[in-house]
């Protein structure tokens, strides 16, 4: 099981901006330096805590920093940007990174963003389904393109004014071939969005704000899209966020993780909650469809959301994780903001160096015996 991160990220609105910026290239880049597979980066235009504005322009200050990590869009939102830009800046990415790119994609929740964009009355799933059409067909095509899907918005050629031999009119292609991994993040239970995701061939991102009791459903709607395309699923393309705290003993890692009133934890989850509240999406938190609103409280959503604990601890959670929804191919540990940085950086060289050794360990020892 591969380990990777994930981060929104989500900061206290007194906090300085250039800082946080420096706080979330400085964790990537330790990332990094211990090991994770690949760094998630989100992205919102209108909002004072989640204050990533373009995650690819951040992930491009971080190519020179970093010599492994792949670095990945968490998401870009399709719905915010012509479908010509997310492509060829896509592309440029992937060759700045030299194949160190995903493409983690979503039609964007943030309705003050949609609101700003002049796009809140659009149908944004719709344009995110177009603008991935569009997306695919200039990475496969050549000019003059010509794409013209039926009921697709989004136009695009270069036949009335391309001049080739000059190289006018040629859009960049990525440096993967024949495209980079394409990831969905995925927040509602039994979503019918990991279905498409399936067929097509892109991967899922389980998000870290569902309960683990709904994880499973993700799993088998892949398996259902990737069936309908005629293919095999394969766990390792299932990625499964969740926040964790692991520290060098249960009772730190409880105060960080979970009580403190200055843990970033109930920090961020007091946000997430706030805002799915806000956006009639308390669902993403309830056990069940028709659990009532006035108990989905901070302290049940921390009590549901955030692995916290001591290595052995924290491990046995992992397996315990695992048991419940079935294998999955990368562990992806959440950013918090750093109250604390020398606890968060703890906590991250932990899981690295202690944690995923010890439950790739059990995990190897189990299908050995089976």
């Amino acid at each position: 099981m591969r380990l990777g991160y994930f981060t929104m990220p989500v900061h206290p609105m007194h906090r300085n901006w250039a800082e946080t910026l420096k706080e979330d290239r400085e964790a990537i880049i330790l990332a990094d330096k211990l090991g994770f597979y690949d760094a998630f980066m989100g992205e919102h235009l209108t909002d004072a805590c989640e204050t990533i504005t373009n995650s690819m322009m951040f992930h491009a200050s971080l190519i020179p920093a970093t010599t492994r990590i792949k670095l990945a869009t968490g998401t870009a939102n399709l719905s915010h940007m012509h479908p010509v830009l997310i492509a060829v800046q896509a592309a440029m990415f992937d060759h700045l990174a030299e194949g160190r790119f995903i493409l983690g994609v979503s039609p964007g929740a943030l309705t003050t963003d949609a609101e700003a964009l002049g796009i809140l009355d659009e149908d944004r799933n719709k344009m995110f389904a177009e603008a991935i059409d569009v997306i695919l067909a200039i990475w496969e095509r050549g000019p003059p393109y010509d794409i013209d899907f039926p009921d697709n918005r989004y136009k695009v050629s270069t036949a009335r004014t391309m001049t080739l031999d000059l190289g006018v009119g040629i859009m960049a292609k990525p440096y993967q071939k024949p495209r980079p991994e394409i990831v969905g993040s995925v927040v509602a239970p039994f979503s019918p969005g990991v279905v498409l995701m399936g067929k097509r061939d892109f991967h899922p991102l389980s998000a870290n704000f569902l309960l683990s009791k709904h994880l499973k459903s993700h799993w088998q709607n892949y398996c259902r899209g990737k069936a309908e395309a005629g293919a095999e699923a394969n766990v390792a393309d299932w990625r499964v966020a969740r926040a964790i705290c692991v520290l060098d003993d249960d009772k730190a890692a409880a105060r960080y993780g979970r009580y403190d009133e200055k843990s970033p934890y109930r920090f961020y989850y007091e946000q997430m909650r706030a805002k799915m509240k806000r956006g009639n999406r308390l669902y993403v938190f309830k056990s069940y469809k028709d659990q009532p609103d006035e108990e989905i409280t901070h302290d049940y959503v921390m009590d549901h959301c955030v692995i916290h604990g001591s290595v052995n601890k924290v491990v046995d959670q992992i397996l315990a994780l695992r048991e419940e929804i079935g294998d999955f191919g990368e562990l992806v540990y959440a950013g918090m903001d750093w109250v604390e940085p020398a606890l968060n950086k703890r906590s991250m060289q932990l899981m690295a160096e202690e944690v995923m050794p010890r439950v790739n360990a059990a995990i190897g020892k189990s299908a050995a015996a089976a």
